[in-house]
């Protein structure tokens, strides 16, 4: 599971994964939501930069390392 999706922690401290290619925004406000293509969001403890940083890495791992057009 860990080579497809990213970790992340919901309120509730309980650990989630997810997929990032289904990931369309992270928003701080003061809460992080991520809201998905589908329209569900999800409120989680990282922060933005904890989370960008993870999807970079899941990236790399898969060989992406430029933007997709």
């Amino acid at each position: 599971m860990e080579n497809s999706m990213i970790e992340v922690t919901k309120l509730n401290g309980k650990k989630y994964y997810l997929n990032p290619h289904m990931i369309e925004t992270i928003e701080e406000n003061p809460d992080v939501t991520i809201q998905l293509l589908s329209g569900r969001k999800i409120i989680v403890t990282d922060k933005p930069q904890e989370l960008i940083d993870r999807i970079v890495a899941y990236r790399r791992q898969i060989g992406i390392t430029k933007q997709e057009l």
